[in-house]
């Protein structure tokens, strides 16, 4: 998707919509727990609730392990990571004293410091409390190059239907009068200090089907939102709507993005008068224009100037010479069976490549010039663990922030000069997590599992060094498997504390879906090739068993979103593969799931059930294969009510599915958080200690 979309679609279920439910289907005994807010439905909610909280969270060890994870959340030691707005550098910021958070700003020298200090912006707590409100960050938007005023999006309990609001960073105080954008899905995006775009809702029949913005406009100050002039229009069919402008100094340029799925967009740039010109680019591909720079991220083979290009491959051209029909191109990378392009980021002079090779980070620079793109190497960066790399300011410098972590780890941030040779400067380690959890006993390693199909699929191992390999270890193995993400190593405090200080093993699964090999392994388990994904956690589980680290009785699963629709169909499907499962805010009712939400934008993921694509579709909707005779693992359901991207309705309707067939199974629903489950720390350790405790106490038997 262009580079536009990316930020407004983050690949997975990163998405929130609102389209209204339509009418459940009166076969279903259970449609009625659809009704989110109904009151016999929240009934319910808090009766499970209590059983849930009474088996799992009464004991001495759930309290501490939740104030463990609380302590770990409200950490003042973890690093601040910020941006750059401006001459300040900003941080938003969660602890015991900002239950909600707060909005920070400091100096780069300041920052340097071991405990830098810190000026207020914006007091999320106090703001609440002054509004009577459960207001939850959604990120800010400063306009260049004064960076005075901001577009501050703000979400009622965690939802993914939010407000912006309009913030002056001179006067930290929002801007009486300013752009407001009432609550819904869409956003506010900067053309100059006194127009905007606008996408959002803007009554009937200017959503998509998914309840996204279909409609996106020109707004002036001062005038009502009503008179908003349009840009552009979609189909109500398409997924998302939006448009911006680059503020990059002496290339301005404006953008509209029409979204027709994930990984399917249009970019068009938009002359002074209104025009719009395509960008005449593969759908598929990811669209990034930089100064005088198009790049292309491919996901299909595409063919220009003589020469065809793989899935996966980065290539180069000047924008203006490919609006003028030139189609000459440079390949700035070009996969191949072990590696992908995981990422990559523009500085000042610079193009910082993030490869990954078995799922590894390796990190290169490249350099455009008149001579073609020079390649030199990244100096520093770590050869182990999983690494970050973004732009410190691209306008201004070279400078990029580097992070480090794997899972014995704690995160290290560095700042680094990017430069075209291999020489450089040793990156500056600036800030350091601290060490949550005892992981000296512990060892890294990677393994490879043979699928179905007997294709070799990763997954990293965290293990005891003295592990004994009778079989008698308990084990999690999560998960996720959808939307081209990748699941690389990362240091969990929670993780840490809740399952390996206690003596036991996690497994996390690179399984097809996800993107640790690119564009190929995203596609390779698309709609009816979905039980790939499903065969090779199978497969991971089949391996860690073969191995003698754990055994059917000892090993758990878990997952949540996509993720959550992966440990249904371990449950379904693969029951006697596993001890326990815990399902976070999943996807479940495969037959329903369009209809509800943002459902109706994963169609390119999962397919069409209102059509003949239900045949395999039902192959894996866990709602439909559950087997009242089959006998099943523990199970945890958790969700929020405030979800409105995943219906929480898939997960209470499986819930009332297997209680009634006297299964066991328990069930937990935030009530506020969104998404993400949780809209403050507090809920955040209670739901993370809930998963943890109810994991040990079944496999540690």
């Amino acid at each position: 998707m262009s580079q536009f979309s990316s930020a407004c679609l983050i690949a997975g279920l990163a998405i929130a919509g609102s389209a209204s439910a339509q009418t459940a289907p009166p076969s279903d005994p259970h449609a009625w727990l659809e009704d989110v807010q109904g009151e016999k439905a929240l009934d319910w909610v808090k009766a499970r609730n209590a059983k849930a909280e009474a088996e799992i969270a009464g004991t001495p060890a759930f309290k501490t392990l939740e104030a463990q994870i609380r302590a770990i959340l409200d950490s003042d030691a973890k690093i601040p990571g910020v941006e750059k707005i401006g001459g300040y550098y900003y941080n938003f910021w969660k602890d015991k004293q900002h239950e909600r958070g707060v909005w920070r700003r400091t100096t780069l020298d300041e920052y340097r410091k071991p405990e830098p200090k810190w000026e207020t912006v914006l007091d999320l707590d106090a703001l609440n409390k002054a509004e009577n409100a459960k207001w939850v960050w959604h990120g800010a938007d400063c306009l260049k190059p004064k960076y005075q005023r901001c577009l501050i999006a703000l979400s009622p309990g965690g939802s993914d239907a939010d407000v912006t609001r309009e913030f002056d960073l001179t006067t930290k105080q929002f801007v009486q009068d300013g752009f407001f954008r009432p609550e819904a899905k869409g956003g506010l995006a900067w053309i100059d200090e006194d127009t905007v775009y606008v996408f959002t809702d803007f009554g009937p029949g200017t959503l998509t089907t998914s309840g996204y913005p279909n409609i996106v406009k020109e707004w002036k100050r001062g005038t009502p939102l009503s008179a908003a002039k349009t840009v552009y229009e979609g189909k109500p069919g398409d997924m998302y709507i939006a448009a911006m402008r680059d503020h990059t100094p002496g290339w301005q340029r404006d953008f509209v993005s029409r979204t027709l799925a994930f990984y399917n967009d249009e970019l068009y740039l938009r002359g002074k008068d209104g025009t719009l010109v395509k960008i005449d680019a593969p759908n598929s591909a990811q669209k990034n224009v930089h100064k005088e720079w198009l790049l292309l991220e491919l996901r299909e083979p595409y063919s220009a100037g003589g020469k065809t290009y793989a899935p996966g491959a980065l290539i180069a051209t000047r924008f203006d010479d490919f609006m003028a029909g030139k189609r000459e191109f440079t390949a700035l990378f070009e996969p191949d069976e072990h590696s992908s392009l995981a990422g990559y980021t523009w500085t000042r002079d610079h193009l910082v490549l993030n490869v990954m090779q078995d799922v590894k980070n390796r990190l290169s620079v490249l350099t455009p010039g008149k001579d073609g793109w020079a390649k030199s190497d990244f100096v520093g960066a770590p050869t182990i663990g999983t690494l970050g790399v973004g732009a410190v300011d691209a306008d201004d410098s070279n400078a990029v922030w580097l992070t480090a972590t794997d899972f014995l780890t704690p995160t290290t941030l560095s700042i680094a000069t990017v430069t075209d040779k291999s020489g450089g400067q040793q990156p500056e380690v600036l800030k350091s997590n601290p060490v949550f959890f005892d992981g000296s006993k512990d060892v890294i390693e990677q393994h490879f599992a043979t699928s179905k199909d007997g294709t070799k699929v990763p997954y990293f191992l965290v293990r005891p060094k003295a592990l004994a390999f009778d079989g008698k270890a308990p084990t999690l193995l999560y998960g996720y498997g959808g939307f081209e993400v990748s699941m690389t190593p990362a240091y969990s405090g929670g993780i840490g504390k809740g399952w390996l200080e206690k003596g036991g093993v996690y497994a996390l699964a690179n399984i097809r879906g996800g993107g640790e090999y690119g564009p190929r392994w995203h596609q390779a388990a698309l709609k009816a090739n979905r039980h790939k994904a499903y065969e090779d956690f199978a497969a991971i589980a089949d391996d860690l068993v073969a191995r003698k680290v754990t055994s059917k009785q000892h090993l758990g699963a878990m997952g949540g979103s996509n993720g959550g629709l992966l440990m249904g169909n371990m449950l379904t499907q693969y029951p006697e593969k596993f001890g326990a499962i815990v399902v976070q805010v999943p996807l479940l009712d495969m037959k329903r799931y369009s209809h509800l939400l943002a459902g109706a934008s994963w169609m390119a993921e999962y397919g069409n059930p209102d059509t003949a694509d239900w045949e395999f579709i039902k192959g894996f909707s866990p709602y439909h294969l559950f087997d009242p005779a089959k006998t099943y693992p523990a199970t945890l359901f958790t969700t929020s009510t405030k979800d409105d991207r995943v219906h929480p309705g898939h997960a209470r309707k499986m819930m009332a599915l297997m209680e009634a067939a006297g299964k066991d199974v328990r069930y937990y629903e935030n009530i506020e958080g969104g998404h993400g489950g949780a809209a403050n720390n507090a809920q955040a350790a209670h739901m993370t200690a809930l998963a943890y405790t109810f994991l040990w106490d079944q496999l540690a038997k």
